[in-house]
């Protein structure tokens, strides 16, 4: 509509300009005002309309690629720190992982400090073996003599100069030291960091527990981030000291130096100098903070000048082929200009069936036909791509609901390894701690929705397995599958609330509960089911258990399953649940056979 009104517009000024010129020629008696007349009466429309519309591209060029110079910098540097900043949360949430992790071993020991002596050292040994990071826990007195030692079945020197793992603590507070070499063993010399706290020791409360823990976990993960093709990241305290930095070696002989003075008295955030963009992260837990450094020049300046002469090239090529475009243009426009102006204005009003028929005329007006028409095509399918991201965003909210863990479970479940432990029962920790993980790995599945059968039921195994260590064996399961179906793909983490029902709303613990778990074909659909022999629901309760979207205890409530098979695969999949009162309840999940090789994942 917009193209049409335009047209219209410039033949009414292009007439009255000529009606305007032949009036003048007959009133004005100036030579030179009679000479400029008779040349622009010899110009045609088209020529004028191509004057017109070269000027008015080649200012909207400069205009446009002024513009866009301007913004596209300020885009590429905010995404330069916003990546900046992302890979140092990144780093800063790992060590703060770690940290935390080790304070709650560091915890541990000081708890166990007072226990039985052989209690005592069958913890430390069960940790030291568990805990590959940790390698050695000391006790000192308040002057820093050493009172007890474990460790790995190394061996401690008899004279210890300089014990680098012990300093002397002024308050009860965790101290954290800097990375250095642990030399108290003979012929073994990690680097490692120590963890050191006050403890009261035969009366003695100036006594301090240290853990030794390794660094290079820490290390290694720093040496892997990098941002661009020459950033990195490394560690410092609070008054500008190097903690650890992947180029340490160079820093030591003097090739290479961090403008430590100026970054101690920055704020965290991102801080630009000469050229170098600094970007620091203080951790809660500790005196350290990480700073990553990048480049200007690297992540911004060559981008921006790359974009420039790409825009720049673009904008003449635009230039040079409205002036070739612009010398056709036709004399004639009216008519099917009005046709194309209605047209616009019948898609505006019904785009969504509306249906082009191309408008016959000039040459300049088909191709105005069809590129109305190619652009109706696009906008429809825009409306079809805008109502399928509504379905990718549903999908993707699953998702991140999905892959939430739950920090009731991760904690109970720890709870028990940990007093598996302490009562020597360390079989089954093992177990229950490889269950754990093996869970949470097939959660993950490299991001994967889809997982095969088989996936799933090791997945639900797993989870039974640790729920029984917890329940302490009230409840038994056994699985009844169809061998065939394993190759086949499903949702991931569908089993587990299904199960997890059971367990919550199902048995009765007082009992001896029952849960089976099958899966098998119904003609081109797999099932799989979950039954219990527990105390049932009402037909109110298993509404309710389907309209939840949440499972206050997983995290992942029926719901969340239901609404993802159904997205996946179509409405006529999902959950079914039937249930009796004291009779037991049957959970059975529908979907497609579908195979890895048929699914793009």
């Amino acid at each position: 509509m917009l193209i049409g009104e335009e047209i219209q517009r410039i033949l009414y000024r292009m007439e009255s300009k000529k009606n305007k010129d032949k009036s003048n020629n007959k009133d004005s008696k100036d030579i030179s005002k009679s000479k400029d007349k008779r040349f622009r009466k010899h110009l045609s429309l088209s020529s004028v309309m191509t004057y017109v519309v070269v000027c008015l591209v080649f200012v909207a060029c400069i205009v446009g690629v002024v513009v866009f110079a301007h913004m596209y910098r300020n885009s590429v540097e905010q995404n330069a720190i916003t990546n900046s900043d992302q890979v140092v949360t990144q780093v800063e949430n790992m060590i703060t992982n770690y940290i935390d992790d080790m304070s709650g071993i560091m915890e541990m020991v000081r708890l166990n400090m007072n226990a039985e002596d052989e209690e005592k050292n069958d913890f430390f040994l069960n940790l030291l073996y568990i805990r590959k990071d940790v390698e050695a826990i000391t006790v000192h007195s308040g002057d820093g003599g050493m009172i007890s030692c474990w460790s790995k079945g190394n061996t401690l020197k008899e004279h210890i100069k300089n014990n680098l793992s012990y300093t002397k603590l002024e308050n009860d507070e965790l101290f954290i030291s800097a990375p250095h070499v642990q030399n108290i063993f003979k012929d073994y010399y990690p680097w490692v960091v120590t963890f050191s706290q006050k403890i009261k020791s035969d009366g003695d409360d100036s006594a301090q527990v240290s853990m030794d823990i390794r660094f290079a976990n820490m290390a290694s993960y720093v040496d892997a981030v990098g941002i661009g093709t020459h950033g990195y990241c490394y560690i410092a305290d609070k008054d500008g000291n190097i903690v650890y930095h992947p180029q340490q070696q160079l820093i030591y002989a003097g090739l290479k130096e961090e403008q430590s003075d100026n970054i101690r008295n920055y704020d965290d955030g991102t801080h630009t100098e000469n050229g170098i963009i600094y970007t620091i992260h203080s951790l809660d837990n500790c005196d350290w903070r990480i700073i990553g450094v990048s480049y200007v020049d690297e992540l911004i300046e060559s981008k921006v000048a790359g974009m420039i002469r790409v825009v720049l090239f673009v904008a003449v090529m635009v230039i040079l082929a409205t002036v070739l475009t612009g010398s056709v243009l036709a004399k004639t426009f009216s008519k099917p200009a009005k046709q194309l102006a209605a047209a616009m204005r019948r898609f505006v009003r019904e785009a969504e069936s509306f249906e082009f028929y191309p408008v016959e005329g000039t040459e300049e007006i088909e191709a105005l036909s069809d590129s109305f028409g190619q652009m109706v095509l696009q906008i429809q399918e825009l409306m079809d791509k805008v109502r399928n991201e509504e379905i990718t965003l549903r999908k993707t909210e699953l998702s991140a609901l999905q892959a939430q863990i739950n920090p009731h479970f991760l904690y109970n479940t720890l709870d028990s390894v940990a007093w598996m432990c302490e009562v020597g029962r360390t079989g089954e920790a093992i177990e229950m701690v490889n269950s754990l993980a093996r869970l949470f790995r097939i959660s993950i599945s490299k991001g994967h929705e889809l997982i095969t059968v088989d996936q799933e039921l090791q997945h639900a195994e797993c989870y039974l397995k640790i729920q029984k260590f917890r329940y302490k064996n009230q409840f038994n399961y056994s699985f009844k599958v169809d061998e065939s179906l394993k190759g086949y793909l499903c949702n991931k983490i569908t089993l587990q609330p299904l199960i997890e029902n059971s367990l919550v709303h199902g048995l009765d613990m007082s009992e001896e509960g029952e849960i089976l778990i099958e899966v098998y074909e119904d003609g081109d659909d797999i099932v799989m089911a979950v039954s219990d022999n527990g105390v049932g629901m009402t037909e109110e309760q298993c509404e309710e258990i389907l309209r939840k979207d949440v499972n206050r205890k997983s995290g992942i409530g029926i719901k969340n399953v239901n609404d993802r098979v159904k997205i996946y695969f179509g409405d006529k999949y999902g959950v079914t649940i039937s249930s009796e009162l004291d009779e037991g309840t049957r959970m059975e999940l529908h979907m497609p056979k579908i195979l890895e090789e048929n699914y793009e994942m």
